[in-house]
């Protein structure tokens, strides 16, 4: 029997928001980074904030700045933002048992939102046991935060340009805002084990190219998970 819903839209969107607020301390640098950095290569500054509208995908904006800084084909650019984002498959598979009543409108919209952090403050939150209903306006206001932050972040990279020195080394701020989202998650052994595998697996074949340590790291981690869950 379905519980009785105890949450407005906008408490659920307002949960959201809260949840998101504290890992949007390491994603602003992370976007400022990737602005002054696209200007530096020479992209224009209205083609650099329209990325971070349209690819909205850090990891991949980056490599993306990268590659047309080094006059790279077109091709090799879509193909690697599209092996950079392959990861966003996951995380689509693990929200979509939580989404499926909804109209095709609302999935739209929550796919577009479903970055990284938005995902990891979410996927954390449909794991309650807590009412179905407009449960899926908190993935609403966690992404909405999440690429509101990446857009000023973005424009303000723009803006300052050059002027960041690169010895601040800003970037690195978002690997601790993963740290912390992940050890909250490691809770048994099939867990601890797949972030074990996944990071030896990152290690070990970041050499690959096209960033596809990313997705090799990701299936030897869900392969371990999923392998000690079978054991019991």
């Amino acid at each position: 029997m379905r519980k009785p819903s105890t949450s407005t839209r906008f408490q659920q969107f307002s949960a959201g928001l809260k949840a998101e607020a504290p890992l949007l301390f390491g994603v602003f640098p992370f976007a400022m980074i990737y602005g002054a950095l696209a200007i530096n290569v020479g992209i224009p500054a209205g083609i650099a904030q329209a990325m971070s509208a349209v690819v909205f995908g850090g990891s991949s904006q980056f490599i993306a700045t990268q590659l047309i800084g080094s006059a790279a084909p077109a091709v090799v650019i879509i193909l690697t933002i599209a092996i950079v984002n392959l990861r966003h498959a996951l995380y689509s598979a693990s929200v979509s048992p939580y989404v499926t009543k909804l109209s095709t409108s609302w999935k739209m919209i929550l796919a577009y939102l479903l970055t990284d952090e938005a995902y990891a403050v979410t996927i954390v939150y449909f794991n309650k046991d807590l009412p179905e209903k407009d449960r899926h306006w908190y993935l609403l206001g966690a992404g909405f935060a999440l690429w509101l932050t990446w857009q000023t972040g973005t424009a303000a990279g723009i803006i300052l340009g050059a002027i960041v020195p690169a010895s601040w080394s800003l970037d690195f701020s978002l690997a601790l805002t993963f740290i912390a989202l992940v050890m909250p998650t490691l809770k048994d052994r099939p867990a601890l084990a797949a972030a074990l595998t996944a990071g030896l697996t990152a290690v070990l074949t970041y050499s690959l190219p096209y960033s596809l340590w990313i997705i090799a790291a990701a299936l030897a981690g869900i392969a371990a998970g999923l392998w000690l869950e079978a054991k019991g």
